[in-house]
């Protein structure tokens, strides 16, 4: 288990499981150098016998019971089209990961070790690879490690939501739905997320400010200080912000905001894939947020919105 890796929230720095995957090219092997967060990770554990499944992709190996919990596993370099060496180089293991309450394992070359880095170390994914599975947007994150490589954060959860394993629950009956006015910041370094947490929002009656880490986020509720000043305390009713973002990850932007006199009692709602149990509590303890979403289900996301909103509101009317 690796919850006892997870640095302390606002420090801005994340842990990473580093891990390889190589490729056979004409006349040598390539080392690919990814990196998934630790947070994520379960554990790590050798192949064990998996039970095939008919009818599914080759790059799904097949299934296993671990404890009592049948779990998938995916063979990544198979995912992601390319060619694996024949040779005994290959020290392969499974990374048993958890993410919006989905646990599946991703067979991959050699699991090396785990890394601290600063978020704001990491930069945002902006180049294609090209084809094949990865120029579908999976990289979230890129950072340079020793010898001037460079790490590749992959964004496993899209993987799994791609392989149809866990699909996001986003219909719900809208004529339930609680409205309200004013304006909601959303951060989120995922296009898509923040496309669904924008849509949602609107639904609810928000005029919706978007920002793509906790860099741009603050940068955007200066702009909206800018125009409403000291209001800006009642015009902006709730920030739903993504925990793991590149150059300032959500836990560092809340500190930072709780911080400050002009934002602090601005409630903060975090809506991210981590899922591990202690997750929650870490938030409400360390961070200074009022709520904690596992992405993504339209009627836990109204439903806390409406109950974050409500207790604030009657907190201050007090």
């Amino acid at each position: 288990m690796f919850d006892e890796n997870i640095v302390k929230t606002g420090s801005n720095e994340m842990e990473l499981v580093d891990f390889r995957i190589f490729k056979q090219g004409q006349d040598k092997v390539y080392e690919g150098i990814y990196g998934v967060n630790v947070s994520k990770v379960r554990e790590i554990i050798k192949i064990p016998t998996l039970t095939e499944l008919p009818g599914v992709p080759d790059y799904i190996e097949g299934i296993f019971d671990l404890r009592g919990v049948v779990i998938p596993v995916v063979n990544l370099a198979k995912w992601m089209q390319i060619t694996e060496p024949k040779d005994s180089m290959l020290k392969p293991r499974v990374i048993i990961t958890e993410f919006s309450n989905i646990l599946i394992g991703f067979i991959v070359h050699e699991a090396k070790r785990i890394r601290r880095i600063n978020w704001k170390d990491i930069e945002p994914a902006t180049f294609s690879t090209g084809s094949g599975a990865l120029d579908k947007g999976k990289i979230t994150g890129v950072t340079r490690i020793e010898n001037d490589e460079v790490l590749l954060i992959l964004d496993l959860e899209s993987v799994v939501e791609d392989l149809g394993i866990y699909t996001p629950k986003t219909e719900v009956e809208y004529s339930n739905i609680e409205k309200f006015s004013g304006i909601a910041l959303t951060l989120d370094d995922s296009l898509t997320a923040r496309r669904r947490v924008k849509d949602m929002l609107q639904k609810m009656g928000f005029q919706v400010v978007e920002a793509k880490d906790g860099v741009e986020g603050l940068q955007k509720l200066n702009e909206l200080y800018q125009v409403y000043g000291n209001d800006i305390k009642t015009q902006l009713k709730i920030i739903v912000s993504d925990v793991e973002m590149p150059q300032m990850d959500g836990f560092h932007f809340a500190a930072r905001i709780k911080e400050d006199e002009r934002f602090k009692t601005i409630p903060i709602i975090f809506n991210s894939s981590l899922s591990n149990e202690f997750m929650s509590e870490k938030v409400m303890q360390e961070s200074g947020g009022e709520g904690y979403l596992v992405k993504f289900n339209a009627d836990n996301f109204f439903s806390e919105i409406t109950r974050v909103i409500k207790e604030h509101e009657a907190q201050y009317q007090e």
